[in-house]
């Protein structure tokens, strides 16, 4: 997983509070919503990253992998 921040965000102070809620993120969707093997980059996006709603960027995320990945499957209807 990996993290963009451009200047373009903001001060020092904004990007690296976009970067702390990218991270909280990724480490509450990913290990469910991600697949093994596969490499995920997370940018933030000046005004929206720092702004936005908590909420609202997990559910965006989640819309994001589903587009990528298809829509998730339950645990015990998955191929081991």
């Amino acid at each position: 997983m990996g993290l963009t921040c451009s200047k373009k965000i903001g001060n020092a102070v904004t990007r690296n509070r976009c970067k702390r809620r990218l991270r909280a993120l990724a480490r509450e969707i990913l290990p469910e919503a991600g697949h093994p093997g596969w490499d995920y980059v997370l940018v933030g996006r000046p005004g929206a990253t720092v702004t936005r709603d908590f909420a609202a960027l997990r559910a965006d995320l989640l819309r994001a992998l589903e587009a990528v990945h298809g829509p998730r499957q339950k645990s015990q209807d998955r191929p081991q």
